[in-house]
């Protein structure tokens, strides 16, 4: 299983000021929930504050025992949705989380911002 967590409180960067508008961040997960609802082997959950308040929209693609990777610079939508699910169901096939940069949709090249090891899986120190 992959979970896509998507940062709720996200605004993009000409609209980060403006607090009276709704953030970007909402508007992702409502479009990314959609774009999953019946893709197998992923789940989708929103979170408050990814800290990656530079880039946002900010997801993270993440699995047990797997890479996890964060991507973020996206503008809500179905485009953006479907390309992250579409990366999602690639990660949750994969045993360590890793996809072919041939495999990756087009819409998350340019997006990846952090790549984080399994952390079930490190050694001790």
């Amino acid at each position: 299983m992959t979970t896509i967590t998507v940062c709720t409180t996200c605004r993009q960067p000409a609209l980060r000021d403006d607090k009276t508008r709704t953030p970007c961040g909402e508007a992702m997960l409502a479009a990314v929930s959609a774009a999953a609802e019946a893709v197998p082997d992923v789940s989708v959950r929103g979170t408050a504050c990814l800290m990656g308040c530079e880039h946002g929209c900010n997801v993270a693609i993440s699995g047990a025992g797997k890479l996890t990777y964060v991507l973020g610079a996206f503008a809500p939508g179905a485009e953006a949705a479907e390309a992250l699910v579409e990366y999602a169901a690639k990660h949750a096939a994969s045993a360590s989380g890793t996809v072919p940069y041939r495999e990756w949709p087009q819409g998350v090249k340019g997006h990846f911002t952090a790549r984080v090891p399994p952390l079930d899986g490190l050694p001790e120190l």
